[in-house]
């Protein structure tokens, strides 16, 4: 039986009240803020997009690299709320390019990454896992672990398209 609006909001207040969601909430959005601007230092070539903060589901920003951007590509650093884990992406700039580069990227051998489907809400073209148990906890350690495999990510997938 589905809930009713209603009864979800109730839910949600019950939640609110409790305190914990908006702490949680605050945390990553302020986890993610800093991260976006230590990799923006680190790399003042890769273009930066706005900070996407989500319903609840996703928040992410995109930091890419120019040679990406050229071939109007994306990469994105991901966190999943439900899922609790921070995933990089490759994305393109609309559905026609995610497209094109699924089909290219099926023709490859990409053992470490999944190929998107071309499908209504898939956004990415393809994903990786960069921190399946996030430690927030140790946010320095973990904001370096997420660093050094989208640099990976960022490597391979250059690789794969031949441009450095």
């Amino acid at each position: 039986m589905t809930e009713s609006l209603n009864q979800e909001i109730q839910e949600y207040r019950l939640q609110l009240q409790k305190g914990y969601l908006q702490k949680a909430y605050k945390g990553i959005m302020s986890f993610m803020s800093e991260l976006k601007t230590i990799l923006e230092r680190k790399y003042p070539d890769f273009i930066s997009s706005a900070m996407y903060f989500g319903y609840m589901d996703m928040t992410y920003f995109a930091i890419t690299p120019p040679s990406l951007k050229n071939r109007n590509l994306k990469i994105a650093i991901v966190f999943l709320h439900a899922e609790g884990r921070f995933e990089g992406w490759l994305g393109g700039v609309n559905r026609k390019v995610q497209a094109e580069f699924i089909q290219y990227f099926s023709q490859k051998q990409l053992a470490n990454y999944k190929i998107s489907q071309v499908q209504p809400g898939v956004d990415s073209i393809l994903e990786t896992i960069l921190v399946e148990k996030p430690d927030f906890d140790h946010p320095e350690e973990l904001k370096l672990q997420i660093e050094e495999k989208i640099m990976g990510f960022v490597r391979d997938v250059r690789e794969i398209l031949d441009v450095i």
